[in-house]
């Protein structure tokens, strides 16, 4: 597997972490472990979930939780008006947190992989319009934070 695939892998393990954070209640550790331990590069119930680059999924899951404020001021600030993040379904939320983190915090991953990466997650788990509403929401969030970046054209 390519650092590319582990990194993608990671990325799905953390939106998944989050969601199972938030709907448990758990903390980041004991959350982080149970991944770690029970699901990354495991087949569960017919399911592969791939391996991923552990410190990346760590990095993601922490990250989200140490910037949680910042993360969701800028996902609210780029969603339509009058629809907040808390009315946004879970894992479509963990999802965009997941983006914005790594779009404010991780300068080291190019902004269009970022915002790539999570609207093919979004696909993972949705068929309608909600990738679509990924990609508004971290472009507009990318444009925000790494406008330099974003204003540059490609090819």
């Amino acid at each position: 597997m390519s650092r590319g695939e582990k990194r993608s892998a990671a990325r799905l393990a953390a939106v998944q972490a989050l969601y199972e954070m938030e709907m448990s209640g758990k903390g980041v550790v004991e959350a982080v472990a149970e991944f770690e331990a029970h699901w990354i590069g495991r087949e569960v119930d017919d399911v592969e979930f791939k391996p991923a680059e552990a410190p990346f999924f760590r990095d993601l899951v922490a990250g989200v939780v140490q910037e949680q404020r910042l993360v969701d001021q800028k996902v609210d600030t780029a969603l339509a008006k009058g629809w907040p993040l808390v009315r946004v379904e879970a894992v479509l939320r963990a999802i965009m947190r997941c983006g914005a983190f790594e779009l404010i915090r991780r300068s080291d991953v190019p902004a269009r992989v970022v915002i790539s990466e999570y609207v093919d997650v979004a696909h993972a788990f949705y068929d309608g319009d909600e990738p679509g509403m990924v990609n508004a929401v971290l472009d507009s969030i990318g444009r925000d934070v790494r406008a330099d970046e974003l204003s540059k054209r490609v090819g």
